[in-house]
């Protein structure tokens, strides 16, 4: 379904988003590695720090899901604010160590928020790491594993914060843009297949109307005219209400022959009528026909079989192309309908329509099957044989 779809955008997403998290621990651990193998690790800082960024994990992944279901989580982003600087201070504050705390908390903090809110956040980030790194004196020079003076170390953390701010908030929005790209893109198809659907009712509406509206019409009519008719010509009130009796129960036959289906329909006019429903739903129709129109016998229950198929495509799909196919020989008529983005379900799953229409093809002598492929498909074939001349 379509549906599905969106689910694995919004775990892919999700996955995107929390990359940033993983990097920051695996850098946590190779400084700490480093720290350890110079024993210069001071464990009253290393220990909260440690808490602190565990805390700052937690509330940040329910900030990401707070933000996919398009809120902002403002309580969850300062609280987490609050542990990202107690864990880049205690650790030191290094870019590519502790201080990677404070850039996750930006690439959160800087989703769903206005552009100028994303320019204050990114100094604030800033300020907050070189301030953090430069407090950490030993913890924040020491970890880079380089020869380098601490005025140096600042002026390299200067930069690197200042690269890190200015990079990672855009690219966490571009993703966070696709996200709602394809949530927007799936609302948008759901309409039009709502209204491809409705489009559908209204015509059968209207073939309903215009199957027994006349009939109907008739009845008023003639009803009318044998109540007036009934005190001066008995004989002739009694015919009307005769042929009122002959007209009601044919409309009667009319209407439900229309609600089974056995209405005949006309398949040049279906293909016709489904080819629009589907590409006004945003779904490529390819339809092939044979060189000969089909046989009288053949053609109604082929052009129900195609409406039935084309409405499980339109409920039960997340189709981008959808494939009619119509060849017969002297021996056998066959019709396949193939569309992509098949829901992971049986054809038993899809309603009572299948089991309908192979009940229908089945009084013409036809065979039908239904099913998903392999490769993602839904595949409808139906088979009818054809009675041999002579």
């Amino acid at each position: 379904m379509a549906m599905d779809s969106v689910e694995r955008a919004r775990r892919t997403t999700w996955k995107i988003l929390v990359f940033n998290f993983v990097a920051m621990w695996l850098l946590i651990l190779m400084m700490t590695m480093a720290v350890v193998g110079e024993g210069k690790l001071n464990w009253w800082r290393a220990a909260p720090a440690f808490v602190a960024a565990v805390c700052f994990t937690w509330l940040s992944l329910r900030a990401i899901d707070a933000v996919l279901d398009r809120r902002y989580p403002t309580r969850q982003v300062v609280v987490a604010a609050v542990f990202a600087v107690v864990a880049a201070g205690l650790g030191g504050a290094q870019p590519f160590g502790w201080g990677w705390v404070l850039v996750c908390w930006l690439s959160i903090a800087s989703l769903e928020i206005p552009r100028r809110t994303v320019a204050l956040l990114q100094v604030g980030t800033w300020v907050a790491g070189v301030s953090l790194s430069a407090l950490g004196g030993e913890a924040g020079v020491s970890a880079w594993s380089l020869d380098l003076s601490a005025d140096q170390a600042l002026v390299l953390n200067m930069v690197s914060y200042a690269v890190f701010c200015v990079l990672v908030p855009p690219s966490n929005r571009v993703w966070i843009w696709i996200w709602t790209l394809a949530v927007e893109a799936h609302k948008g198809r759901e309409a039009h297949t709502r209204l491809a659907l409705a489009e559908e009712r209204l015509r059968f509406a209207r073939d309903l109307h215009d199957l027994v509206g006349h009939q109907l019409s008739a009845i008023a009519v003639k009803t009318e005219l044998a109540v007036r008719l009934s005190d001066v010509d008995a004989a002739r009130a009694k015919a009307e209400m005769t042929e009122v009796n002959r007209l009601t129960r044919q409309a009667l036959k009319e209407l439900r022959q229309a609600v089974r289906g056995y209405r005949e329909l006309d398949l040049p006019a279906e293909l016709n009528s489904v080819k629009g429903v589907l590409e006004a739903a945003g779904v490529r129709c390819e339809v092939h026909l044979p060189y000969r129109e089909l046989p009288d016998s053949v053609a109604p229950v082929f052009a129900y079989a195609v409406r039935e198929a084309v409405t499980n495509v339109l409920k039960h799909s997340a189709a981008t192309f959808c494939d009619i196919t119509l060849r017969f020989t002297a021996q056998e008529a066959e019709l396949t309908v193939r569309n992509d983005g098949a829901a992971r379900r049986g054809a038993d799953d899809l309603g009572s329509g299948l089991a309908g229409l192979a009940e229908r093809l089945a009084v013409v002598g036809g065979v039908m099957t239904a099913r998903p492929t392999a490769d993602g498909e839904f595949l409808l074939n139906a088979v009818v044989s054809l009675p041999i001349d002579g």
